[in-house]
Order: structure tokens, then sequence, then C-alpha cells
């Protein structure tokens, strides 16, 4: 059952969640999944068809921890920051095991150069599960809105 205070823990994971992004914070990221997460970037056009393909998908903590130090230590390209702005979540379902729930985001990019512009916009499909006082996901499906990512994707969304 969904509590207020439960709520309130889920609101502020998402924004926690798009701070750890936002600060390079990756071991903070990286925690907030169970061991046997899915963590998926895929276009709206493949998921509402329920076709496979995606732009990433990692499956286990292994390819996240890979994936962050791909990131971090072998990855070159010019570099940006990135800001999320997330919507307030919409609950779908919720026992005392999981929540699963959705969430709009933004994702803005400013390069060195001074230009922001916007990188991705779409929504999250998530599973949480509830480990105690806290929230932990095991599944995150990025589902973007466009067709294509316009540029190389390297960070999280």
């Amino acid at each position: 059952m969904m509590t207020t205070e439960l709520y309130l823990k889920l609101t502020q994971f998402y924004q926690d969640y798009a701070a750890s992004i936002d600060l390079e914070e990756w071991d903070s990221w990286f925690n907030m999944f169970t061991d046997d997460c899915i963590y998926k970037i895929q276009s709206r056009e493949n998921y509402d068809r329920d076709l496979p393909m995606a732009a990433l998908s990692l499956e286990g903590k292994g390819m996240l921890k890979d994936r962050i130090y791909g990131v971090t230590e072998t990855i070159f390209h010019d570099p940006y920051m990135q800001k999320h702005v997330v919507s307030a979540p919409r609950v779908i379902s919720s026992s005392e095991d999981f929540i699963d729930a959705q969430a709009n985001y933004s994702v803005f990019r400013t390069k060195n150069d001074g230009i922001a512009e916007v990188f991705n916009v779409g929504r999250y499909v998530d599973r949480f599960v509830i480990d105690g006082d806290s929230l932990l996901l095991q599944s995150r499906v990025c589902v973007f809105d466009n067709d294509m990512i316009l540029n190389s994707l390297i960070y999280p969304i």
C-alpha cells in the first residue's frame, strides 16, 4: 500500500537519481539498483511495440559497473554537462514488496561553448523493490520520445 511517507521516498529517489548523474556521482548511481537489475534506454516506438532493440541494454550490476568504467576511463568525447528535470512520479501499482511507477524526464546538455540544448526527452518506466526503509531499482526503462538519439549516448539517462 502506498503511504504518504513512501511516496515522498519515491519522489526523493527520482531527484537523487537525477542528481547522481548530473554530478557524476557514479557510485551513488550504481548503488540505486538491485544486483539483478535491468537498465534500458529504448525508443518509444520499440517499447510500444514490445520490440527488443534498445540503444543501451544492461542486465545486472556487473554490466552497470562496466558502463561506469567506460564512461570514466575509456570513452573519449567533447566534455559536456547534463541536467535532468524529472516530473513527480505516477504510481502505477504497489504492494508490500514492489512499486511500479513512471515519471517524465528531460535531459539538457551544455557543451563548453556554453550553448545548452535538449538532449533527450521521455519517461522512466520503473519497478522498485522496497528494501526495508529504502528503495532500489529492479528495472528502469528510459523510453525516449524521438525515433533516434541525435548524438552519442555516453552517460546514463
